[in-house]
């Protein structure tokens, strides 16, 4: 700001701290606005103007809740110093200091300082830390038990680190006593370090005789040679030094290199189909922008330019946007319909479930609201006549965005110019549809949406093959869901309905068995009876759960009983508690998902996952684990690395590639596959 009659000052947070000063400034009028209205801005800004009324000591307790630090004389972004009712402040979202005189209790004067030249900020020292808080390597929460991938030596169960090696066993060979002709790097000598004290470990069976595991000990320097495996099935245990592994190894890279040709393939394929490109009219596309009523983060700043940068483009677009549940994808897909729109197409909108497609087309009318835009639906809740009106509309060119489910597929709905078709979920479909798919694709823009993470290995595998954005970053407002894995207890379900109720919030109670959904709605009525309920499942009658899913977004409910139906896509920012009284019957990408229909404004959310009375199985047990320590946001990844990512990576690779990856893991295949494309560009 060149004029400092008024001051912004933003509170020092690493959300903020990551943010420079022009992003401030481009987005000024926007944080004026949520500032004045959405809960998390309130907290985290102030705007100070000349002539305000407040007192000295109220703007000095303001800056202690935004985390700066009272020095003797400002020198770095997030400090602050006092004399007599002068003070000095070095906003972050500044490049220089401002000087506020008070005169009484009123602000007198606002006036700009020179700017100071710092080697090593405050700003800095927090994005260093933060950043290190969040780094996620390959090797980080290593647990016993989990396995690991050398590329030398194959898979073995990583037991410990110790010092500074990282500690696998292997298969034992057939005898260990007598020794193996086949054993290039005996455990006695080379693997195991100099020094280092052989220990059994507590939890190991004693050995039989001639059966004791190898152990290979990898020097933290040599890390980078390890890899978590990541596969749908347990894998095989190696045995050190053996040619079962390389001959593995060798078949992987085959297949890695047959796959990476039928990419190529497809990639020429669309390299060489052409349309007119969609021209856009900048002024009526700030407008629309104008509209968002959250600030873009960067990764979805990112992801729209991609798009926008696709559609200016001869060739059709056909992009995948990965983002975790309630990260923006929606907006993404929003800002490119309005482009197709603006060239004369048509846009259709398909959702795999009816819910999720009644929820669409409420957000896509309120987003395109202002401008002369015409939405349609077409899904099961539809009556025959209306289905028939709404299709006879499509042909004619009276309708601009269809949203539907598959039905949209069928042959008896045409469009007079369609341009665009956004997938929700794409994995979600069927065979058939996905076939159509491939069809349209030669013809019209495409546009994917996923809430399953891509590895960032395969990322980079697949990057220069296919357009891929990825949204890992969260909006400013959403705080991280609070995760507790508890036994079954009717005393927690009460106290944690009563807590919401009592906020004004709403419940989410997830129950996956059909036949006893309305046993469960009584006895929770019985348990809280202050709350009001409503039970569906996937086969309720269509207009029965349209009303019901209006009156829980109208608040005339407080708890939704429900199957997994609510795990697509719902986005009701009311809801911030879910229980789901057995969580060991859910898988943990499953659960993972539901927990982020929650949570999705600024308040803090949390999610009950209970367990029977019986003893957890290992696998329950290590999902729930896995869960609760993935709470904070954006952590699809972490979570992943148990369960999601391979199955993201499933998505995309295909079946065939299923078994490749399991047998080395995926981390390792993509590496494989990452080369094998590399030497095919420079082949070609």
């Amino acid at each position: 700001m060149n004029n400092h009659k008024e001051t912004l000052i933003a509170a020092f947070t690493p959300s903020f701290a990551e943010r420079d000063v022009l992003w401030f400034s481009e987005n000024e009028e926007k944080i004026r606005q949520l500032a004045a209205t959405d809960p998390f801005w309130t907290r985290h800004t102030l705007f100070i103007e000349e002539g305000l009324h407040m007192q000295l000591s109220e703007l000095l307790r303001k800056l202690d809740e935004f985390h700066y630090e009272k020095t003797q004389a400002v020198a770095k972004e997030g400090e602050f110093s006092v004399l007599g009712g002068m003070l000095t402040v070095f906003p972050i979202n500044l490049d220089h200091p401002v000087r506020i005189e008070f005169v009484g209790n009123r602000i007198e004067t606002i006036t700009a300082q020179e700017k100071i030249g710092t080697t090593t900020s405050r700003r800095e020292k927090l994005l260093k830390r933060e950043m290190l808080r969040r780094e996620v390597t390959h090797l980080s929460n290593l647990k016993q038990g989990d396995y690991l991938v050398h590329i030398d030596h194959g898979i073995g169960i990583y037991k410990e680190t110790k010092g500074d090696y990282f500690i696998l066993e292997y298969a034992p060979r057939s005898d260990a006593r007598k020794g193996s002709g086949n054993l290039r790097f005996p455990v006695a000598e080379t693997l195991k370090p100099r020094g280092f004290k052989e220990e059994r470990f507590s939890d190991d069976a004693p050995p039989k005789e001639g059966k004791e595991p190898d152990r290979l000990f990898v020097p933290h320097a040599q890390a980078k040679k390890l890899s978590l495996y990541l596969g749908l099935e347990r894998p095989t245990i190696h045995r050190l030094s053996g040619a079962v592994w390389e001959h593995a190894k060798k078949k992987v890279a085959e297949d890695a290199r047959i796959f990476a040709r039928e990419l190529l393939s497809v990639y020429v394929l669309r390299e060489q189909a052409r349309r007119t490109p969609h021209e856009s009219d900048k002024e009526q596309e700030r407008a629309f922008d104008g509209g968002f009523e959250y600030i873009e983060t960067g990764d979805q700043k990112k992801a729209i330019q991609d798009v926008r940068a696709d559609m200016e483009k001869e060739r059709p677009m056909d992009r995948l946007i990965c983002g975790d549940v309630g990260f923006g994808k929606t907006e993404v897909a929003m800002r490119a319909a309005f482009r197709a729109i603006h060239a004369g197409r048509q846009v259709a909108i398909l959702c795999p479930t009816t819910i999720l497609a009644d929820q669409h087309y409420e957000t896509f009318i309120k987003r395109f609201a202002k401008f002369p835009v015409h939405c349609g639906i077409l899904s099961r809740f539809e009556s025959e006549k209306a289905q028939k009106n709404i299709i006879k509309k499509m042909r004619e060119g009276k309708i601009d965005i269809l949203v539907g489910t598959h039905r949209i597929l069928s042959e008896d709905v045409a469009f007079k110019n369609l341009g665009l078709v956004v997938i929700d979920e794409e994995q979600r479909f069927g065979v058939r549809q996905k076939e159509k798919f491939k069809k349209m694709r030669a013809q019209v823009d495409m546009l994917s949406l996923s809430a399953t993470p891509i590895p960032r290995t395969l990322y980079l595998a697949l990057s220069g093959m296919r357009a891929i954005s990825v949204i890992s970053t969260p909006t400013l407002e959403r705080q991280p869901v609070e995760t507790f894995v508890l036994p079954y207890d009717k005393k927690t379900i009460k106290s944690a309905i009563e807590k919401e109720i009592a906020h004004s919030g709403q419940v989410y109670f997830l129950h996956n068995k059909v036949e006893t959904l309305e046993i469960t709605k009584h006895m929770l009525k019985e348990l809280a009876p202050r709350a009001t309920y409503a039970a569906v499942h996937g086969h309720t009658p269509e207009v029965a759960l349209r009303e019901v899913m209006r009156h829980f977004k109208e608040g005339k409910i407080d708890v939704l009983v429900a199957t997994t139906i609510i795990e697509n896509g719902l986005d009701i920012k009311n809801v911030n508690t879910l229980i789901v009284d057995d969580a060991t019957r859910l898988g943990l990408a499953q659960a993972y998902q539901i927990r982020g229909r929650i949570g999705r404004s600024d308040k803090k959310a949390q999610a009950y996952f209970l367990y029977g009375a019986r003893e957890l199985g290992e696998h329950a047990r290590k999902r729930l684990e896995a869960l609760e320590e993935a709470a904070s946001l954006g952590s699809g990844y972490l979570i992943a690395q148990r369960d999601l990512e391979i199955r993201g990576a499933g998505n995309i690779l295909g079946k065939k590639q299923s078994g490749a990856v399991n047998a080395v893991g995926l981390n390792l295949y993509c590496q494989l596959l990452n080369e094998a494309i590399e030497r095919l560009h420079i082949a070609s």
